[in-house]
């Protein structure tokens, strides 16, 4: 991989420099065209699905004869967390680090899934390998428009390997936390606050009572966690609010743990204590957990062994962030994320990339895509 380094880095750079937030369509449609040209040459079909609102998503198979064996599955996205209006644009590089919009979460991995595929194809092995490569337009923001094309390309093959980034510590994903985001809404009774009682049926006052409520299910020894992220409400200082919202977010590790969470948030919403006022909760999206379990294991412990022989140190980690690998997990099939390469900061403007392990990782997942196909 040593040799293709200066073309990894240019085509990261060139992705990188296009800002493809999840709802610049225009953006992510671009970096879809930079990947298209980037593999051309390998063999591959390579079908766009459109989208109206969001990106477009690629679909990227390999010309495999078919045959009675399930295939690999490839999973990456193409969206970043920075909209069009952020001031975070630049790519930079020192002696050891990358640095810019999605270097690592996630365009870094697409450079590896797209040399992968190359130095394959490089060795006439694509024919042999049965691979689909699917990269989405909206991970980001809950993958609501590809996690069908997912989950059904999914249920074709017999393992899966997802591209986000991988650990500092050589860290690949055997498992994911699962998680819920909510909407909390609250409505109460206008009125001038001075004179205001103290049955005044404020929504910011119901709401902080709700706050302390779904705070306090944070359990971190059953692997709960809950977190009222934002909340806005009112129109001023000298008027009750009659109107109140926050958005939350929840993790947890098993998928009765997460049934068990929206039936205690269902409760709290409809136990107000402040009168006059009324709470509504709304489920907005959701994943199920990436339970690690010995299908995961066994992959990752042949993983572990290629690496081995590459010199590459790994180790499984248990992630509570949730990444398209939950989706993928539904279809009973073993899957590893956290195979991209290295770095951390992501979602921040400082968000960086060790260098050193694009080639590495690139490396990685080639032999591992051979062998699994049960070629040399």
């Amino acid at each position: 991989m040593t040799t293709h380094r200066p073309q990894m880095f240019a085509l990261l750079k060139e992705m990188v420099c296009i800002n493809s937030g999840s709802h610049n369509k225009i953006g992510v449609d671009a970096v879809g065209r930079v990947i298209a040209d980037a593999l051309t040459g390998c063999g591959l079909a390579v079908t766009v699905i459109e989208e109206k609102a969001f990106g477009n998503h690629l679909v990227v198979r390999t010309p495999c004869p078919s045959t009675d064996t399930r295939g690999v599955l490839l999973a990456g996205h193409m969206d970043t967390v920075f909209p069009a209006d952020t001031d975070f644009t630049d790519y930079r590089e020192d002696d050891t680090r990358a640095y810019g919009p999605g270097v690592i979460d996630m365009k870094g991995g697409l450079v590896v899934g797209i040399f992968a595929l190359k130095a394959l194809s490089a060795v006439g092995l694509l024919h042999h390998i049965p691979l689909v490569f699917v990269l989405n337009s909206d991970e980001e923001i809950g993958s609501k428009r590809s996690q069908a094309l997912i989950r059904r390309e999914a249920d074709n093959c017999a393992c899966a390997f997802v591209l986000e980034a991988g650990g500092l510590d050589g860290e690949v994903v055997t498992a994911r936390k699962g998680n819920l985001s909510a909407r909390l809404t609250v409505k109460g009774r206008a009125g001038h606050a001075a004179f205001a009682g103290t049955d005044k049926a404020s929504a910011i006052l119901e709401m902080a009572h709700q706050t302390l409520a779904i705070e306090a299910l944070n359990d971190p020894d059953r692997g709960f966690s809950a977190n009222v992220g934002t909340v806005t409400g009112g129109i001023g200082p000298n008027t009750v609010a009659e109107h109140a919202e926050a958005r939350l977010d929840f993790r947890f590790r098993r998928p009765e743990d997460g049934d068990e969470l929206e039936n205690r948030l269902f409760r709290i919403s409809t136990d107000t204590r402040v009168a006059g006022t009324t709470a509504t909760l709304d489920i907005i999206s959701g994943r199920p957990p990436m339970p690690a379990g010995d299908t995961n294991q066994r992959l990752y412990t042949r993983v572990e062994k290629i690496a081995g022989r590459l010199g590459i140190a790994l180790r499984p980690e248990c992630r509570p962030g949730v990444s398209d690998a939950n989706t993928i997990a539904q279809a009973g099939i073993p899957v590893l994320d956290g195979m991209g390469p290295v770095g951390g900061r992501d979602h921040s403007p400082d968000e960086y990339m060790l260098k050193s392990s694009l080639p590495q990782r690139t490396l990685l997942l080639a032999c591992v895509l051979a062998d699994v196909a049960g070629q040399p």
